[in-house]
């Protein structure tokens, strides 16, 4: 059975998208990274909270699959 999702800070998880090219462009109530991709800058926001709640982690790894293989986030965002 697979674990589930980790407690992670909004930090922690600017941290872990940084690790795939993602840089801060701005960082108040929420953080605004951006990276140039094939198709055009693509931006996240991510909520500058401690603990992110579970369904918006959750929607967080979700939307960061668009940009980086699911397989390779994985591990940051669940204990397996």
């Amino acid at each position: 059975m697979r674990g589930g999702l980790k407690v992670l800070s909004g930090p922690d998880v600017v941290d872990i998208l940084a690790t795939f090219g993602f840089i801060v462009v701005r960082a108040k109530k929420h953080i605004k990274l951006r990276r140039a991709g094939a198709n055009g800058d693509e931006t996240f926001i991510v909520p500058n909270h401690f603990p992110v709640a579970k369904g918006t982690l959750r929607a967080i790894f979700l939307r960061a699959s668009a940009y980086v293989p699911q397989a390779e986030l994985r591990s940051h965002f669940y204990n397996d």
